[in-house]
């Protein structure tokens, strides 16, 4: 008996592959749909296409789909993907901030594709390669990580809402990637096993941000050249390329304030100036959260102690949360280092996520 129908997002590598396999081997009626969301060539870039958008994915995503027999189609989304995700791209680094466009594609973009086919074609539920985990519990539906906490994706699913996650399904989430790997050996996918993976954004596979801003953004070179760097108390220390080309923690920078490394600590589009300093100017005690989105409960109160996360690769530190004017300010037990406005702020309680919102500019 059918577990019922399902929509799997299929990006063509292991992840998603061995999800859609499991799933029908569990006995779900699956349906594969892979996403075209942008085409690198428009974009002036020098590399070759690569990962979930290129023909190679695409290809491979199809020829598994017709390997255990069930429905697999190609859905053109480049329209709605370029309109919001990279004019928000582009006009976050304008602002000085750094963009998360990850997190806004599964919020506003990719689960909202895949939900309106769904329904469209009668499935139950949409499944993604996402290592993580979701479950009801109280009323609510909850993210919580993967149990491979190194390939842990729940901090880039903070902001799907309730009617989303009440209809996703997580394979991979109870599994090690070593787990994965070996899957595929056993089931003759020898080629995939062995597929290196693509951890750029996907419309930069060339992973240079600075380079696209410049083709994006008319005249953008000219108009931010010749910008002051300088230290916290004001002082002029030397010229850059322009504010959006930098971000909190570069270092490198041409400029130096003595025998230790330089960072930069602060970008001011208004005046285009750069903060530079030493590492210990990086590290703060609290911040600011905007645009939350609650997960775990419908709301947090004044005091929670939370596990906050800055960044995807940031191990998290202790913090006590509390609400200011529909955001959230984190005070943290002790300082943290590289906290970037427009980065996504993640709230854990153990391996649940709380919820999370958009680091704000002081």
């Amino acid at each position: 008996m059918s577990k019922g129908k399902v929509l799997m997002a299929m990006s063509g590598g292991i992840d998603s592959t061995i999800a859609s396999l499991l799933l029908h081997e569990q006995g779900y009626d699956v349906i594969g749909i892979t996403m075209k969301t942008w085409d690198y060539e428009s974009s002036g870039g020098s590399k070759k296409e690569t990962g979930c958008c290129s023909l190679d994915s695409i290809n491979d995503a199809r020829q598994l789909a017709v390997d255990c027999g069930f429905p697999h189609m190609i859905l053109d989304i480049r329209e709605e993907f370029g309109d919001f995700i990279i004019d928000n791209f582009v006009d976050e680094y304008i602002a000085g901030r750094t963009p998360n466009p990850c997190v806004l594609c599964n919020t506003h973009i990719k689960w909202e594709a895949l939900l309106k086919r769904a329904d469209m074609l009668g499935c139950d539920f949409i499944a993604t390669g996402h290592y993580a985990q979701v479950r009801e519990e109280n009323g609510r539906y909850v993210v919580s990580k993967g149990i491979d906490e190194s390939k842990d994706q729940s901090y880039v699913l903070w902001g799907l809402s309730q009617s989303c996650l009440k209809r996703t399904i997580f394979p991979m989430g109870k599994y090690h990637k070593k787990d994965i790997k070996q899957m595929a050996l056993d089931r003759g996918y020898v080629e995939l096993a062995n597929k290196s993976e693509s951890y750029e954004i996907c419309f930069i596979p060339d992973n240079d941000y600075r380079s696209f801003l410049k083709r994006r953004v008319d005249g953008l070179e000219e108009k931010v050249k010749g910008g002051k760097f300088i230290t916290k108390t004001g002082e002029v220390v030397g010229t850059h390329d322009g504010y959006p080309f930098y971000t909190i923690g570069q270092r490198k920078l041409g400029v130096s304030l003595g025998k230790d490394p330089t960072y930069v600590i602060g970008i001011n589009p208004d005046d285009n100036t750069v903060v530079i300093g030493k590492k210990d100017d990086l590290k703060e005690l609290e911040m600011t959260v905007r645009n939350i989105n609650f997960v775990k409960y419908d709301s947090i109160p004044d005091g929670l102690q939370s596990t906050t996360k800055v960044r995807y690769k940031h191990n998290g530190e202790e913090s006590v949360l509390s609400n200011e004017d529909g955001e959230i300010k984190v005070l943290f037990h002790k300082k943290v280092e590289g906290i970037a406005p427009g980065q996504s702020a993640v709230f854990y309680e153990g391996d649940d996520v709380l919820g999370g919102g958009f680091i704000k500019r002081k």
